[in-house]
């Protein structure tokens, strides 16, 4: 990866704080690791190979309306709880950042931990 030499040129002391992207809705326009064994894998490998990182949650970028589809948060949920027993973690311990200006209120509602609502504070990007 490309993550921890960019710390090491950064002379970052401490590890970089990392979030694992998960495609939880499964479309091929999305980037990130598919839930189940893709996810548990992919923090195994940054827990025991990526010392300069540490995994401190997952996020997802869900299908549009999720006040319609909440199985994508769902899903990122049911996926902390798998990464956190791979690891021996308290799943309390990985934050979820999901949800973003269009539906921040339900991913909150859903326990998210973390939001991006870039265009609720600054306006459509243009």
């Amino acid at each position: 990866g490309r993550a921890a030499p960019a710390c090491d040129n950064a002379g970052r002391a401490r590890p970089l704080d990392v979030m694992l992207q998960v495609n939880t809705s499964g479309e091929e326009s999305k980037s990130g690791v598919a839930p189940g064994e893709e996810a548990r894998a992919l923090a195994r490998y940054v827990r025991e190979s990526c010392p300069r990182l540490r995994l401190v949650g997952l996020m997802t970028i869900g299908m549009p309306d999720y006040t319609s589809r909440p199985e994508n948060f769902d899903c990122l949920r049911r996926c902390r709880h798998e990464v956190a027993e791979e690891l021996g973690l308290e799943a309390a311990s990985l934050g979820l950042s999901m949800g973003m200006s269009g539906d921040f209120e339900a991913a909150i509602r859903m326990g998210s931990t973390n939001v991006r609502v870039g265009s609720t504070i600054f306006g459509a990007r243009g």
